[in-house]
């Protein structure tokens, strides 16, 4: 890259790894992984940056993110690190509240997934979002009402949806 274009980058670099980094953190809740999703998209961004239009940098940008938290997701699904292992298994009956919502969110689509990460945890538009991805803003709407009414499912309480029935006859 020329002189100019890494200048470029680097100005790009700084002012958004940060807000990359805390939207990455959202996405996977460890500072640590974080950092290591906020590396692998500016790597990418950087290798793709000659041929980047620079008012599209930030939406590409997001949408690595976004990709690689995903990738994430999938190939972490299956495990779990702990600090200890237990001497007994956890009963069935116990929920942690945050692997409940990661393997929820786990399940959702990819496309799915990643308009809930930039609409809620973002704080996109729905108009900024179909933008980002090139689709229109009823597929964003559809997408967020599946996905939001999938992780309602899906977080839901066993004793929750027991009292939601009618039992009227």
């Amino acid at each position: 890259m020329s002189r100019e274009t890494d200048g470029e980058f680097e100005e790009f670099f700084s002012s958004r790894a940060r807000s990359l980094r805390r939207t990455a953190y959202v996405l996977c809740g460890d500072w640590g992984v974080a950092e290591e999703l906020t590396q692998i998209t500016l790597v990418k961004v950087y290798a793709q940056w000659p041929r980047l239009r620079r008012d599209g940098a930030d939406a590409y940008a997001r949408r690595v993110l976004v990709n690689s938290s995903a990738t994430r997701w999938r190939k972490l699904r299956h495990e779990r690190l702990v600090e200890l292992v237990p001497d007994r298994s956890t009963p069935t009956g116990c929920r942690d509240d945050h692997l409940v919502l990661a393997a929820a969110l786990a399940e959702l689509p990819t496309q799915q997934r990643a308009v809930i990460a930039l609409r809620f945890m973002e704080d996109l538009s729905v108009g900024e979002v179909a933008g980002l991805f090139g689709i229109a803003e009823g597929t964003v709407k559809s997408h967020t009402s599946r996905a939001t009414q999938t992780l309602r499912v899906a977080l839901a309480e066993p004793a929750n949806q027991e009292e939601s029935h009618d039992f009227r006859r």
